[in-house]
């Protein structure tokens, strides 16, 4: 019978053993793999800070592990020795939905000014104006799976998408916009979500320049990673109002120590990671690693190899 090592959860790993009946499965806890029985062929590897920040590989590594399977799309949460050694896959479009939704959630949150117009006297009985969705303008820096799966959805809503990403071929949505570079796309943008992976050429790419190009009452949605924005710049754009509201799915670090400004300023709306977290997506999961493990028993490239230099 084949064995496999799961980091993820007790309810995940039943799950997993419905799809995988001839498969066993060895829960592993969070960390740096120690130590794994020789029969074990994969590794499913979720984020821990003792797995990220080992320098090393463990003593034996990779045991008897035939390629590994990661629960995230980043690649920032592992060390450099993990894809130096055998195959790694990605979880690259598991939680694109789930996100996108998030990012629907955020905008029409924003426009409708949702919790604020909720009322709870008569003496707060008094219309405010909101703004519309349809009609605004939704930038998109990068264009991966997420942004793939939101740009439609937008699209359906009556907004004009605008997108910028490294690659210079056609958008896989029709209707979708280039623009030319990352300040133009803040100009233009209503609502502007952050989707490209952490690399060393987009940490902290959100800076004061960029920021300065910002729209008037910009709205800007993190659900990629917290190091892709610089916090002083922004927050010093949020104090001034050159940027209006700041949705952040991601900090940097995570989580943010207590009483940091993110917490309390009046403009941030702040959430734990947690856009992608749905059954929904932990499903996507185990029926891609079922499909690589049969891509791999079948001499396939894995789905979603990981390309290190992309950054995904």
């Amino acid at each position: 019978m084949t064995r496999i090592a799961s980091q993820l959860d007790t309810a995940f790993n039943a799950r997993l053993r419905v799809l995988l009946p001839d498969v066993e499965v060895l829960e592993l806890p969070r960390g740096l793999p120690q130590a794994l029985p020789a029969d074990v062929r994969v590794l499913l590897a979720a984020p821990h800070g003792d797995f990220r920040d080992a320098v090393e590989p463990p003593a034996g590594w990779p045991f008897g592990l035939q390629f590994v399977q990661l629960v995230t799309s980043g690649l920032d949460y592992f060390p450099r020795w993990l894809f130096d050694s055998l195959p790694v896959a990605s979880a690259r479009g598991s939680t694109a939905e789930t996100i996108a939704e998030f990012a629907l959630a955020a905008i029409f949150a924003a426009a409708k000014q949702l919790p604020q117009v909720w009322i709870e006297a008569a003496e707060h009985w008094q219309q405010r104006p909101l703004a519309a969705v349809a009609g605004s303008t939704l930038g998109l820096f990068g264009f991966g799976s997420i942004a793939q799966s939101l740009a439609p959805k937008a699209q359906a809503l009556g907004m004009q998408v605008l997108a910028l990403r490294q690659s210079t071929r056609p958008f896989e949505v029709p209707g979708v916009q280039a623009v030319a570079d990352l300040q133009a796309l803040f100009a233009r943008a209503d609502h502007l979500v952050l989707a490209v992976p952490l690399t060393p050429q987009t940490r902290h790419i959100i800076d004061a320049r960029v920021l300065a190009s910002a729209k008037p009452g910009l709205h800007l949605i993190n659900i990629a990673r917290g190091a892709l924005i610089q916090q002083a710049p922004l927050l010093a754009a949020l104090d001034s109002g050159a940027v209006a509201l700041a949705s952040l799915d991601v900090a940097d670090p995570e989580p943010l120590p207590a009483g940091h400004a993110f917490y309390r300023h009046p403009r941030v709306r702040l959430s734990p990671h947690t856009s992608a977290n749905s059954p929904q997506v932990y499903l996507n999961i185990a029926q891609l690693l079922v499909r690589n493990i049969q891509r791999f028993d079948q001499g396939l490239e894995l789905e979603n190899r990981v390309e290190v230099g992309r950054g995904y």
